[in-house]
């Protein structure tokens, strides 16, 4: 109707290990050694791993609270809402871009100290069971940085193209 054409490629996005949400969220984190957390099995992308989130080392153990208010800072929140700090140092840390309550299990399996992720319901914090620490850092909050990570892919494939990105912010969310 407009001559617009529009690509849509959240979900692609959410499961792939090269260029995906949760491996910018490790990147940004500076994690070591990144590999994805649940990877699936796929037959078009054989020779590329695919799968949901993200796992890696911190590059030095770092005391939890204060890991917390780096995260906190870092990616700009207002607030993180966590379980008990259970353990006094993070080192191997899973991450998950926008919702990722269904990786706690996996993320435990790994042997991850940190789940950081978003729209963490109620009950599922009661699933981290003393074995994991879950950080809830809101859905904008974990996927607002996607929006320089496609145009940095744009730019790179399309270097005579300009391409501008949204300064809008949609979050439905506000914190008091």
């Amino acid at each position: 109707k407009n001559d617009i054409a529009i690509y849509a490629i959240h979900t692609n996005l959410d499961n792939v290990y090269t260029h995906g949400v949760s491996t910018a969220l490790a990147e940004i984190l500076q994690l070591k050694d990144i590999e994805i957390l649940s990877p699936h099995e796929s037959t078009i992308f054989e020779q590329k791993p695919v799968g949901a989130g993200a796992i890696g080392y911190l590059a030095e153990p770092t005391d939890s609270l204060v890991f917390l208010k780096e995260l906190k800072s870092i990616f700009q929140l207002q607030c993180i809402k966590h379980t008990s700090i259970i353990k006094s140092l993070i080192k191997k840390v899973a991450v998950c871009g926008g919702s990722g309550s269904f990786l706690i299990s996996d993320a435990i399996a790994a042997g991850a100290d940190i789940l950081i992720t978003a729209d963490i319901k109620y009950h599922e914090f009661f699933d981290a069971n003393g074995q994991i620490i879950l950080a809830d850092i809101g859905h904008y909050e974990s996927e607002k940085h996607v929006i320089q990570l496609i145009k940095n892919i744009l730019s790179n494939h399309f270097q005579d193209l300009h391409i501008l990105s949204t300064e809008v912010i949609t979050n439905p969310v506000s914190y008091f």
